[in-house]
């Protein structure tokens, strides 16, 4: 049986999936052309990661296809409902990148803190001549130990940031609507340290926190989870970082915000558009990017083409 790995897959995944007999490709079809190549091979899986779209049409043309996998957490690119109701297995790996985008965002707090994106990218032009005067516009940097940070969605990511957070000695204040009180567990020198965290409302996040991260899928009708009202409630000076998906921030509402001071700095690794991110975005000075990179460490993706070979296997053996 033959899957196709449309956005690709690890070594690892590619192995296991063809010790369990199955023939494996990972050459790109684009978007257009899916639905002809699909059934030219016999493809009975697709796996996609955040690039392609199994949609509707692609569901009632590929009577062959059998199984739609995710490469990851969210499945806003699939119409899984409608999948299942044809009958389709649709699977994903949520656990799989929760480390990697949790230390990415980690990044993003140390590198928005202490102006090292906008250092890293003016020493090479300005410091041979400008040093001192660089020296004075990144002194003002600020610690996160003591600092509170707003976690908006409190699931497997958002529980892998407050771990890191906890660590940093940040207090962080969690955001769910599915649940009340969590339970961290942090392992140090092989013991573990538990930490009893309790949700609040989005007022009292939005009104309190030095920093903000969102870790939610892509809402209903593409609504924005931080927008203008949003906004407005906000501490004066704080940082917000989206590592989820494009259009949980809107991005007119967040220029404004930096523009008039509410916010001090973003750092955003989606966007709404992707993959053709507006450019204003990209080279505002108050705004660090990476071109959604959350889950793509070399761990992450062998974690995940492992785990999509094994339910695979399971479901189509």
């Amino acid at each position: 049986m033959k899957i196709l790995a449309n956005d690709g897959i690890s070594e690892s995944g590619i192995e296991a999936l063809n010790n369990a007999g199955f023939e494996v490709t990972t050459e790109t079809v684009a978007q257009d052309n899916l639905i002809d190549e699909i059934n030219k091979h016999n493809y009975v899986g697709i796996l996609v990661r955040s690039a392609t779209k199994v949609r509707k049409d692609i569901i009632d043309a590929c009577p062959g296809l059998k199984l739609i996998g995710r490469g990851g957490v969210g499945m806003d690119n699939i119409d899984v409902a409608y999948a299942r109701e044809k009958g389709l297995h649709v699977i994903n790996t949520p656990a799989a990148s929760s480390q990697s985008v949790a230390e990415l965002v980690m990044g993003h707090l140390f590198s928005v803190s202490r102006g090292l994106y906008d250092a890293g990218l003016n020493m090479p032009t300005q410091g041979p001549d400008g040093f001192k005067s660089l020296k004075k516009k990144y002194g003002n940097g600020i610690e996160l130990r003591g600092k509170k940070i707003g976690i908006i969605g409190f699931g497997r990511i958002g529980q892998a940031t407050a771990k890191y957070a906890l660590g940093c000695g940040m207090q962080v204040l969690p955001y769910d609507n599915h649940r009340t009180h969590t339970q961290i567990d942090l392992e140090i020198n092989g013991k573990i340290c538990s930490a009893d965290l309790e949700s609040v409302c989005m007022d009292k996040l939005l009104a309190e926190s030095d920093f903000i991260s969102l870790h939610v899928p892509a809402q209903k009708d593409g609504i924005a989870v931080l927008d203008t009202s949003e906004f407005s409630k906000m501490k004066k000076g704080v940082m917000i970082i989206n590592a989820a998906r494009g259009g949980v921030v809107n991005e007119d509402a967040l220029i404004s915000a930096i523009d008039s001071g509410i916010v001090s700095f973003a750092a955003l690794d989606v966007f709404e558009n992707e993959p053709n991110p507006r450019e204003d975005l990209l080279k505002h000075p108050k705004i660090a990017t990476t071109p959604h990179i959350g889950a793509a460490t070399n761990e992450a993706q062998d974690r995940i083409g492992v785990e999509l070979a094994e339910q695979i296997s399971d479901l189509l053996s």
